[in-house]
């Protein structure tokens, strides 16, 4: 197997074409066939579907894909940390944010990175925590906000911050509690969650096990942000959630907040591949995540989070 068929693999899967990939990646189409074809007979599987209409992957060839594209990137890694070992980081670093820490963190580290790492190529990934962690296990992505459920020992961890739920409502649900509430009394409210395992679900049946009260009164799993503030502005609802995720409407009045108490929270790490060193760029970033987590936390940018110790 070689990097080159690796390149020519990756390139028929971004274009969906045998001709658009030669072009891309600079070759005769009868020689990214051949080569196509000794990388599928070395794997014994077929990778594509070919068609009139162009070429899909099989489900052979969307596994494979995410491994070639981890190789891929742990070479560009490897050549831009020997060119920059006296140099200004530069190079590409991929950054997965869950969707509930988009709000907060997306445009402050975008704008961080341009100001101070100019040579740095910042691409960042949306997803739920549970699709975060295998793309940074398989080298997919560089680093990734996650929440601390006890389950990431495998990966480097700095923790950044924790954020308390609150119990968030329409402010024209009849329902809504005016002042805080008790866990017993929130988790009997008709609740929009996001879905078993991701985001805060675990954090509150957990909860709701260690006091002997019941399981949340589920009636909408949602792990869509977007989703599940449409439902809440419709009153179809209440959610546990932190208040960053929903600020703007919470800001406007059209949403509700009220705390919980026993307090909830959920903390947030930073975390790398402990197998897959990291870039200079992606170390540079790093650091600047954890400055920036704190100035956002200590100025009052990030409401409803609080700072917690390197040590912890």
């Amino acid at each position: 197997m070689e990097l080159r068929q690796l390149r020519y693999f990756s390139a028929i899967a971004k274009h969906g074409s045998f001709s658009k990939a030669a072009e891309q990646v600079f070759v005769a189409q009868s020689a990214l066939s051949h080569q196509l074809a000794q990388l599928e007979t070395e794997l014994g599987a077929r990778l594509f579907h070919r068609s009139r209409r162009g070429v899909e992957l099989t489900e052979a060839g969307r596994i494979f894909l995410a491994h070639a594209t981890a190789i891929l990137r742990q070479v560009e890694d490897a050549r831009a940390s020997v060119m920059n070992v006296a140099g200004e980081p530069s190079g590409k670093v991929v950054f997965g944010v869950p969707h509930s820490a988009s709000n907060a963190l997306a445009l402050p580290l975008l704008q961080a990175v341009r100001e101070q790492l100019p040579k740095v190529e910042l691409e960042l990934t949306e997803e739920l925590t549970g699709n975060l962690v295998p793309q940074l296990r398989s080298g997919q992505i560089n680093l990734a906000v996650l929440f601390d459920d006890g389950s990431l020992d495998e990966f480097e961890q700095t923790a950044l911050l924790d954020e308390h739920l609150s119990l968030i409502s329409s402010a024209t649900a009849a329902d809504r509690p005016q002042a805080a509430v008790s866990l017993k009394q929130a988790l009997a409210l008709p609740l929009i969650l996001p879905a078993h395992p991701h985001g805060v679900r675990p954090i509150i049946e957990t909860a709701a096990r260690e006091h002997g009260l019941p399981a949340p009164n589920v009636v909408a799993d949602i792990s869509s942000i977007s989703i599940l503030r449409t439902t809440l502005l419709a009153g179809m609802g209440h959610t546990l959630l932190p208040v960053m995720p929903l600020q703007h409407d919470l800001a406007s009045g059209a949403l509700c907040a009220v705390p919980v108490a026993p307090a909830l929270t959920r903390r947030l790490v930073l975390c790398a591949s402990k197998h897959i060193p990291l870039s200079a760029a992606a170390t540079a970033v790093s650091q600047l995540v954890v400055a920036m987590t704190q100035t956002l936390c200590t100025s009052g940018a990030w409401p409803g989070a609080a700072l917690i110790s390197r040590e912890a």
